[in-house]
């Protein structure tokens, strides 16, 4: 059994080192797959051995994740903020320590994972509902820290109000996978286009070990973290503007804590299954429907994997990004920008249809004019932030 635990293992950390380099392309896209064909393809397949194949998948995924988000920037909805100062330090030649301080926060985070498991289980369906009734409150009072750090307040409000007037008009429209076209046209093509039509040529990337404090950011991840890892509506990306509205921190400790944000939301989306029977991200809804609500001993399995899948993905984070780093400033950028922007849009088609594509469009046109107002680019974080609020509210 341990082989085949082994062997499970190494295919997830596999199948997300693909899904993860592939722009577009979402761990949750590939967890309800899996749901689909597990009754029937897979169905001979022990469930135990397929919940390994997802958490290792997950896991790697969110590591690997980081790389087409910072080299090509095309995030989805957990690296989209790891865009903004992952891309200022690609085109300072400094690509691949903006990578490896996003892996440097997620293996830190594995381990904390570990920790922190235990009180969290016993916790969480204590503080729950409480929590839960006053999360509008956070949202909100968070939402302003982000509007009113701004020198310039009044553009910044806007931004935020129109990406979140764009968010929840999107988010209410009968489009499958609705996050893909807007995050990818907010903060991914928006992004393409801007390169291509002022022709960026990238330095030569150099290969530098990172050198960052990480107390500040991990604390603010282990604060924001739990809360968005339990309640409905949240996700990593709101983890981290609130963890940065609580402990601010400067672009590299805030690539360790988006790093370190988003392997604690999926760690604990998996604890939320055996402590309240809820399932916070598309790979715990995948293993809930696999195998029902996890046991002490199903969910320890898990954390191990999480563990061994985050020190493996590390070292292959840093292996890939190295290569990448050494030829990305040979290849024509402009080129490459475009053919992922067309890779990109063959993606929401495909997954969201002719109306995705009219989405990721119009999040495009928003994305480009928010960005020219020379205020932070995760104000655009309105677009979930918003939706979220109004969720909570009503």
């Amino acid at each position: 059994m341990l082989i085949e635990l082994i062997l499970f293992m190494l295919l997830g950390i596999l199948a997300g080192t693909i899904t993860g380099l592939t722009p577009g392309i979402h761990i949750n896209l590939v967890g309800a797959l899996l749901v689909g064909i597990s009754a029937t393809i897979l169905s001979a397949v022990n469930p135990f051995f397929l919940v390994i194949f997802i958490a290792a998948m997950a896991i790697t995924h969110t590591f690997v994740d980081f790389i087409p988000s910072i080299f090509l920037g095309c995030p989805d909805s957990e690296t989209q903020l790891s865009v903004l100062p992952g891309h200022e330090m690609l085109r300072e030649g400094k690509g691949y320590e903006a990578v490896m301080l996003s892996a440097q926060g997620g293996i830190i985070a594995s381990i904390i994972l570990m920790i922190i498991a235990i009180p969290l289980s016993l916790l969480v369906p204590k503080v729950y509902s409480p929590i839960n009734s006053i999360m509008p409150i956070i949202l909100i009072l968070t939402s302003a820290i982000l509007i009113f750090g701004e020198n310039k307040k009044i553009s910044a409000l806007f931004v935020f109000t129109v990406s979140g007037i764009l968010g929840l008009c999107v988010l209410n429209m009968n489009i499958k996978e609705p996050l893909l076209p807007l995050l990818s046209g907010l903060f991914g093509s928006s992004m393409l286009v801007t390169s291509i039509r002022t022709k960026v040529k990238l330095p030569p990337q150099q290969i530098t070990k990172p050198k960052e404090k990480v107390l500040r950011p991990i604390i603010g991840s282990i604060i924001a973290s739990p809360l968005c890892g339990f309640l409905p509506g949240l996700g990593s990306g709101q983890a981290a503007i609130l963890g940065n509205s609580l402990l601010k921190t400067e672009r590299k400790g805030f690539l360790i804590l988006v790093g370190a944000t988003n392997i604690l939301v999926m760690g604990i989306s998996f604890i939320s299954i055996y402590a309240i029977s809820k399932t916070r991200t598309g790979a715990a809804a995948a293993i809930h429907q696999i195998i029902g609500t996890l046991s002490w001993q199903m969910l320890a399995v898990i954390l191990v994997c999480i563990l061994i899948t985050g020190i493996i993905s590390f070292f292959l984070v840093r292996f890939l990004a190295e290569i990448l780093s050494q030829k990305i400033a040979g290849i024509n950028y402009s080129l490459l920008s475009i053919m992922t922007l067309v890779f990109l849009t063959i993606i929401v088609v495909v997954f969201s249809g002719f109306l995705g594509l009219i989405v990721l469009a119009i999040s495009t046109i928003t994305g480009i004019y928010c960005n020219q107002l020379n205020v932070r680019k995760t104000e655009m974080m309105g677009c979930l932030l918003v939706p979220t609020i109004i969720l909570y509210l009503f």
